[in-house]
């Protein structure tokens, strides 16, 4: 049995219909009856379903083999695990944004708000830029409005909430889109399974 950690929420849908289209049972796991574990007893798996960010400490720590995690995610906490496929699906990007009339004081460290700590840190550090982090789990658009910050660092998929808040992308940092992981004694053990879901998804999903 092969133990798959998938993203609850949005990215779920996505993952859903990619494994649906080639080939695998997840009709359980789509009916939202609030169980967290489902077996597809034909393709030898089964699901867990958990938070997006939890995903890598899943198959980091071996209680899922594989797992769906958004890039954002393998960048922010550099979990040990093989990164095997990039399934080309929940594509967004890591973006610098702030209110439409920013302008950076460079006499002053940034103020930066962000959930992405540690890529917030790296990114300006390779710009050798100066900045202070205030931590935000959840409505970064808020800080520079309140005036708790200057910018944000933050996943950007259509913008909209940025422009309906008087807020624009400055800068890009990073290309977003799930990745398919690998716990690293999993792959070893139960490589055939991994490498047929790899094989069938990469084929359906028309992934070269």
């Amino acid at each position: 049995m092969l133990n798959v950690a998938l993203p609850k929420g949005r990215l779920a849908d996505k993952v859903c219909r990619a494994l649906t289209e080639t080939g695998y049972n997840v009709a359980p796991v789509e009916k939202d009856d609030r169980r967290l574990v489902f077996t597809d007893g034909d393709n030898g798996i089964k699901y867990f379903l958990v938070k997006p960010s939890d995903v890598a400490v899943y198959v980091e720590r071996g209680a899922a083999d594989v797992g769906v995690a958004g890039k954002d995610i393998l960048l922010e906490y550099e979990p040990d695990v093989y990164e095997l496929l990039d399934l080309k699906i929940g594509k967004c990007r890591l973006a610098v944004a702030a209110k439409a009339d920013f302008f950076d004081e460079l006499d002053r460290p940034l103020v930066v708000a962000t959930k992405f700590v540690n890529v917030t840190k790296d990114y300006y550090a390779k710009k050798n830029r100066p900045i202070e982090i205030v931590k935000l789990n959840g409505s970064i658009e808020l800080a520079p409005l309140l005036g708790m910050s200057d910018v944000i660092v933050d996943i950007v998929e259509t913008g909209t909430t940025l422009r309906e808040n008087g807020m624009k992308v400055y800068e890009d940092i990073v290309p977003v889109s799930a990745r398919l992981i690998a716990n690293k004694s999993s792959y070893k053990f139960k490589k055939s399974a991994v490498d047929e879901l790899v094989g069938r998804l990469r084929s359906g999903l028309g992934i070269q």
